[in-house]
């Protein structure tokens, strides 16, 4: 069986609470940290790129679809805007891991919004078919642009 976009958009969400579970728990400006950092980041680009483009834009086809897309869209430049400050603080400094665990507590806000509301109202919206068509150009973007960022 295909996958559908809601499917696929978990394995990138578990991955994401996988890398954000392990980065609070580092501490100093170790290569590990920075490697955790790093994996978080990329993993959240290519996440957001993909899925603004692949899940939401689609949504914003109907109207019921415009406002939730808007409000996930707007969480993910808060996201970026928590990434920029941690990559300008000091990986040793005592901001870092306050920060990086704000950043933590955000992205779980989030994936939990869209797998408890945003997933039930999309799944009302779009077709089966859609659902297994938006999943396969979700999953090309999300390569494309992990590749780029490797």
């Amino acid at each position: 069986m295909t996958a559908n976009i809601f499917e696929t958009l978990r394995e990138s969400h578990e991955l994401q609470r996988t890398l954000y579970r392990q980065l609070v728990e580092t501490s100093g400006d170790t290569p590990e940290r920075q490697e955790l950092f790093a994996q978080l980041k990329q993993e959240l680009t290519a996440h957001e790129l993909a899925e603004e483009r692949h899940f939401y834009i689609p949504l914003m086809a109907h109207d019921a679809g415009i406002d939730l897309s808007r409000h996930a869209i707007s969480e993910h430049h808060q996201l970026d805007e928590l990434i920029e400050s941690l990559e300008e603080a000091d990986p040793a400094s005592p901001t870092w891991l306050p920060l990086a665990k704000k950043l933590a507590d955000k992205v779980e806000h989030h994936l939990k919004e869209e797998e408890h509301r945003f997933f039930q109202m999309a799944g009302k919206l779009l077709t089966e078919k859609q659902k297994t068509a938006l999943a396969a150009s979700y999953r090309t973007a999300y390569e494309d642009v992990k590749a780029a960022t490797a």
